[in-house]
């Protein structure tokens, strides 16, 4: 940002502006898919892979109150349930995951979300992005979600150096504070939304120019 003289930090302090600057200017940010409990957001995490949470919710309007728990949702027609949410994309996939999913909660866990990493990952077509969601959203526990806009920012502002989401999680929890995660992790999707997008970032515009290495040359 023109009159702004870069200054170098390092990775915990760029980290520490960078949580203030969220603090300040993304108060309150709060996960964009609509759900009412674990088992909803569960199931719109899952169809929003590859999709924006504005179609998952148009879609979800309809698809929770038709599949209302996972007992409805596992005994789902396979191929309606696919028209349900075509376009979402790879929809066969997905419904296959959701009928998985909705399963494996009546078999294994009494219809109820497990609230640990192991249990929701060795759910069908639940991944750490997917888990991390449900654990900070739902259950207040400790949770960094790496989606297309942590992966891209956090290696701009140098605070990662990797573009394996497991690795980018594992490093961003040595300098985010656990019990942020999520909340972190909501605010700089916004960030990126309006300001550091992916094809052409406001640089010019952007509040953090002064602290940010990729900017300025030095990634």
């Amino acid at each position: 940002m023109e009159g702004l003289r870069y200054r170098p930090l390092d990775r915990e302090q760029r980290a520490e502006e960078f949580i203030r600057f969220l603090d300040e200017n993304y108060a309150g940010a709060d996960c964009s898919l609509r759900h009412d409990s674990p088992f909803t957001l569960l199931t719109a995490t899952i169809l929003s892979a590859q999709c924006t949470d504005a179609r998952v919710n148009i879609v979800t309007e309809t698809l929770f109150k038709k599949y209302p728990t996972p007992a409805d949702l596992a005994d789902a027609d396979i191929g309606e349930l696919m028209e349900d949410i075509r376009s979402t994309g790879f929809y066969k996939n997905k419904a296959k995951s959701l009928k998985g999913m909705a399963g494996a909660l009546i078999e294994k866990h009494g219809g109820e979300v497990p609230d640990t990493m192991e249990e929701l990952t060795a759910l069908p077509g639940v991944g750490r992005k997917t888990a991390n969601v449900i654990l900070g959203n739902c259950f207040a526990k400790p949770a960094i979600v790496v989606d297309t806009h942590v992966k891209r920012i956090s290696n701009r502002l140098g605070l990662v150096q990797s573009n394996d989401p497991d690795k980018i999680e594992k490093e961003l929890y040595d300098i985010i504070p656990g019990e942020k995660g999520a909340e972190w992790s909501h605010q700089v999707i916004l960030f990126g939304r309006e300001t550091c997008t992916a094809r052409k970032p406001k640089c010019s515009e952007c509040p953090i120019a002064e602290i940010c290495p990729y900017l300025n040359g030095e990634l």
